[in-house]
């Protein structure tokens, strides 16, 4: 974040919310500064009613909380952060990526630099934490209340909140019990190719209603739609995004896994713990861009890496002893992959054949046994 302040003028700092964006703001500023705007704060909306008078006269860093409510700045800052010579920056806070980012790069291209933040992560917890953070999810009331059922608790009040009060502020006017339904019936094609055909059919609408709903859910970060990659090859590849519900916790709650001997027993663990695990990768493996990749015929990987014009694969596997299979040299070969990790949960990082290692899931919080073991991953990283 500070190098990002140091080189642009404009910084927007996104993600879903409550996953600690305005705490980390707040290192930077303090919130009794004339200089920080809280858009949820009436006093401050009342104070950014003219922002060129508002902002002009500012120095240093500003930031602005929750800028998703008065996208009329954006137009100002352009103004602002092309004065000569100023020494003013400015780091804008959003919960809403979609609209957001279209916003902004409309009217700051060549000016603004994005950081996307999410919750907590297996870096930051410790791996001792592994369990806890995978059943109650990564953001931090959730992650740090004083037991299961106040985290439940939490993230029924979240989810309820999110559908009643944020989504209608920032302009959707779907109903709730409808977005909320949808939300549920997303969580069971949570690691599934999307069929928005399918899910039209359940809602009782259109398939174009339920990708317009799919998108308003990924832009506010509850869902990560993973695009497929399409290789220059003679075989039928698939089309569709696959789908997760990003933050585990929540999609415990949705589909009401309070425990984790509820989730251990549950048929959706590994459905759970693959959306887990994938979260953590592309939270903590720098890369450029993510796809998976996957054939009529079957052969399929999880996670395909980008960085620069280097493709790596990435498995993740929910099994005691992984072993290298048919679908994993497919892909590897077909795709001309540098190399393939494979993610289980167990605790040693070993070498599965050439090009493909074995790495505990746990091992992310340090990347220490990426580095050791896989040394092509690790020098483009």
């Amino acid at each position: 974040m500070t190098a990002a302040l140091g080189r642009s003028a404009v910084v927007l700092l996104s993600g879903p919310r409550q996953s600690g964006k305005t705490t980390l703001a707040r290192e930077f500023l303090k919130p009794d500064s004339e200089n920080y705007f809280d858009l949820e704060n009436p006093l401050d909306l009342i104070r950014l009613e003219e922002p060129y008078t508002a902002l002009s006269s500012l120095n240093g860093l500003v930031v602005i909380d929750e800028v998703q409510r008065r996208p009329d700045v954006f137009p100002v800052l352009r103004v602002l952060a092309d004065r000569t010579g100023s020494s003013t920056h400015f780091l804008i806070l959003g919960s809403a990526s979609g609209d957001l980012l279209r916003q902004s790069s409309e009217s700051l291209a060549g000016r603004i630099e994005n950081v996307c933040i999410t919750g907590f992560t297996l870096d930051e917890t410790g791996e001792d934490e592994l369990q806890n953070l995978w059943l109650r999810g990564g953001l931090p009331p959730s992650f740090t209340a004083g037991s299961i059922e106040d985290s439940l608790q939490w993230r029924r009040s979240f989810i309820q909140t999110l559908l009643e009060r944020d989504l209608p502020q920032w302009g959707v006017s779907v109903p709730a019990t409808a977005m909320g339904r949808f939300w549920s019936i997303l969580a069971h094609y949570h690691g599934q190719t999307w069929n928005s055909t399918e899910a039209a059919r359940a809602m009782g609408v259109s398939h174009n209603t339920t990708q317009k709903y799919l998108d308003i859910l990924s832009d506010a970060f509850m869902v990560r739609q993973i695009q497929p990659f399409h290789a220059n090859i003679a075989k039928r590849q698939r089309k569709a995004p696959k789908i997760y519900i990003r933050d585990s916790g929540l999609l415990h709650g949705l589909l009401g896994l309070a425990t984790m001997r509820g989730l251990l027993t549950s048929p959706w663990v590994g459905a759970s713990w693959e959306g887990f695990a994938l979260e953590q990768v592309l939270a903590l493996i720098p890369h450029d861009r993510a796809f998976f990749w996957g054939t009529h015929q079957g052969a399929e990987m999880d996670l395909l890496l980008q960085r620069g014009t280097k493709l790596y694969g990435v498995e993740i596997k929910r099994v005691d002893a992984p072993r290298v299979t048919k679908s994993m040299q497919i892909s590897r070969d077909d795709l001309n992959l540098e190399s393939v990790i494979v993610i289980y949960p167990g605790d040693k990082t070993f070498s599965m054949g050439e090009g493909m290692t074995a790495v505990p899931l746990k091992a992310l919080a340090t990347l220490e046994a990426i580095r050791k073991s896989n040394k092509q991953l690790c020098n483009s990283l």
